[in-house]
């Protein structure tokens, strides 16, 4: 079996994540769909409550597991029986990041590989960050995010 990790915050997934999540499918017989908490970062969404948003997004699809992260990528990819990493590139921006974060994972484990993709076009300009920026200025994210994510944002950032 032919399993990968995509790895992110996903705070809030958005439509670009899917758009990746539905690409490794097609390669992959298995992609875990790996939430993961970073310290460092102070997110809008808690841990569960972002597992959540995914599990109602993808629902039970086929060849899509959903879980939490902690640790380094390369034991949780190892863990799980990963050969592969997953990590979407929308623009060349990220690429120097994920380079060097690719490269590092293989000096950690050899046996991971990191797999860019690139979303649609329509999503090159779409990260979590913008979209709870849209949101928290009141602005409308429907055609940003799957709808469950557009009233938890809205549920959020009104209260």
């Amino acid at each position: 079996m032919r399993r990968a990790i995509y790895p992110g915050s996903f705070d809030p997934v958005t439509n670009g994540h899917l758009d990746v999540i539905d690409r490794a499918r097609k390669l992959f017989d298995e992609v875990i769909v790996a939430v993961a908490y970073n310290e460092q970062k102070q997110p809008l969404f808690p841990l569960e409550e972002r597992l959540e948003l995914l599990r109602l997004t993808l629902g039970a699809q086929d060849g899509v597991t959903i879980a939490a992260m902690n640790g380094l990528l390369v034991d949780f990819a190892t863990a799980n029986g990963a050969t592969a990493v997953v990590r979407g590139l929308r623009a060349v921006s990220d690429f120097e990041f994920e380079f060097q974060m690719a490269l590092m994972n293989r000096k950690l484990e050899a046996r991971v590989e990191t797999i860019f993709l690139m979303p649609k076009e329509e999503y090159t300009y779409l990260s979590s960050r913008i979209v709870k920026e849209i949101a928290r200025l009141g602005g409308d994210v429907q055609k940003f995010v799957p709808p469950r994510v557009a009233e938890a944002l809205r549920q959020r950032l009104n209260q």
